[in-house]
């Protein structure tokens, strides 16, 4: 842990040290730094930058000068707003602007088409702009913790996406230009208040993780079968009171939640998902305890209460 009074002299070392040796990369999170040191301005060369998880309430124009610069991390600070020469960095492919407190976004970043990675998590947001569609090579999009209720139809054009995580937002619904993202590994959903899900979203087929836990769900679409690969299943803290049977076709399966939900039974078929490594049923309403025994024994898991585990 760094003390607040010694994140300017750790800094200065590591500027210096990077200028001396011409790495890079250079790292400044987690300083307590309130202004960005001067010095940096002379790192001309830098392709990766770190200063999240300081107390950055605004930042130099110079900074701006850095234009080798391809990552730049500004992750949890105390920004609120951004210049508008960040725009000038048009060779970054990774920018993170999670949790500084953001509550619009500044229209250069739709300039920055360069971009792959986009962390917008853990602000003050309650719209998107269209533009946001416009930046076609996304991979990495992150939003969730903020106040959207809505997404633009624009975002069903990032189609290069692989990773979506819209968790812990107001959606009630899911949109439909969502099922337009069939490049999709990853995605998270949890904590929308989501009642129903859209037989669409059996279209993701390459998804390997799907989170939607804590949501309100009763059920689940027939059309989910087809999520061969899928790989982690979080449908924790929902209101599920029976497993569809076509469950146990998804054979890649390694990680299963159904804790916290109104199950009374467990299926036979369980058994069949031989790749699973952790099973999680607690919080539920077995009507025959025993059979989390069974289960265990039967196929080798290791039992911490209703959580099962095989290594």
């Amino acid at each position: 842990m760094v003390r607040p009074e010694d994140g300017q002299s750790i800094a200065a070392e590591r500027i210096s040290n990077c200028l001396r040796f011409g790495w890079p990369r250079l790292d400044l999170s987690d300083l307590h730094l309130e202004t960005v040191p001067e010095s940096l301005g002379d790192l001309t060369h830098l392709s990766k930058l770190n200063l999240s998880g300081n107390e950055l309430t605004s930042l130099p124009e110079w900074l701006g000068d850095l234009t080798h610069l391809t990552d730049l991390d500004l992750n949890c600070n105390e920004l609120t707003a951004l210049p508008e020469w960040l725009g000038g960095l048009t060779n970054l492919t990774t920018l993170q602007l999670g949790g500084i407190e953001l509550t619009v976004l500044p229209e250069w970043l739709g300039d920055l088409t360069t971009l792959t990675w986009l962390d917008l998590g853990c602000n003050e947001l309650t719209t998107l702009p269209d533009w946001l569609g416009g930046l076609t090579n996304l991979t990495y999009l992150e939003l969730r913790c903020n106040e959207l209720t809505a997404l633009p139809e624009t975002l069903g054009d990032l189609t290069n996406l692989t990773y979506l995580d819209l968790s812990d937002l107001r959606l009630g619904t899911l949109p439909e230009w969502l099922g337009n993202l069939t490049r999709l590994n990853e995605l998270y959903l949890s904590s929308n208040g989501l009642t129903v899900l859209p037989e669409w979203l059996g279209d993701l087929t390459a998804l390997v993780w799907l989170n939607l836990s804590h949501n309100q769900l009763t059920a689940l679409p027939e059309s989910l079968r087809n999520l061969t690969v899928l790989r982690e299943l979080l449908l924790d803290s929902n209101r599920l009171t029976a497993l569809p049977e076509w469950l146990g076709g998804l054979t890649h399966l390694n990680t299963l939640y159904l804790s916290n939900n109104a199950l009374t039974a467990l299926p036979e078929w369980l058994g069949d998902l031989t790749a699973l490594t952790v099973l999680d049923l607690s919080g539920n309403q077995l009507v025959s305890p025993e059979s989390v025994e069974n289960l265990a024994a039967l196929h080798e898991f290791h039992r911490d209460g209703y959580r099962l585990t095989r290594t």
